[in-house]
């Protein structure tokens, strides 16, 4: 009997995890994002974690071929920016880390743009630039991690369904 209270236990953890990743994906690229690249000012205890994702070694060639200066056409440097960005949204988004100015130092130094060229010219509804309909065309940053964890956590969830009802 303890182990079928345990089964229900681990069944409700994995459900719980599998839904906390579905809820953290983001649809949108918050203007906050945007905002934490350009700030300055007192930050001593404003301390941010150090972003997970390696911006470093992302391949940028969707923003350089498409947003081209001297004009740096808005519908072009946005779309590409979404196409790059949105895989990382949530990511991005969280202003208790940096990944948002490491992302668009990065992306400034690769592409050598103005400074503040995506905070003045990318701007769409009231949440911020809309992912929902954004394909990724470069295969160097699709979301995967998110996508394996999601499917692993419903495997495992399948999987103690199915020893739970065999085991009663």
């Amino acid at each position: 009997m303890k182990l079928n209270h345990s089964i229900h236990f681990l069944l409700l953890l994995l459900l719980t995890g599998w839904l906390a990743v579905l809820v953290s994906s983001s649809s949108y690229i918050s203007y906050d994002a945007f905002e934490s690249y350009g700030t300055t000012g007192r930050t001593l205890l404003q301390t941010k974690a150090k972003c997970t994702e390696d911006f470093e070694n992302k391949n940028y060639t969707i923003i350089t071929s498409q947003c081209k200066g001297p004009q740096y056409p808005a519908e072009k440097c946005c779309q590409a920016l979404k196409e790059f960005a949105c895989p990382f949204a949530g990511k991005i988004n969280d202003l208790t880390n940096d990944c948002s100015p490491t992302m668009f130092s990065y992306i400034n130094i690769y592409g050598k743009f103005p400074p503040g060229l995506f905070a003045n010219k990318c701007r769409e509804g009231k949440q911020g630039l809309d992912c929902k309909d954004v394909s990724v065309k470069s295969g160097c940053h699709v979301a995967a991690p998110s996508t394996q964890t999601t499917m692993l956590m419903l495997a495992a969830s399948i999987i103690v369904f199915i020893t739970n009802v065999l085991m009663a």
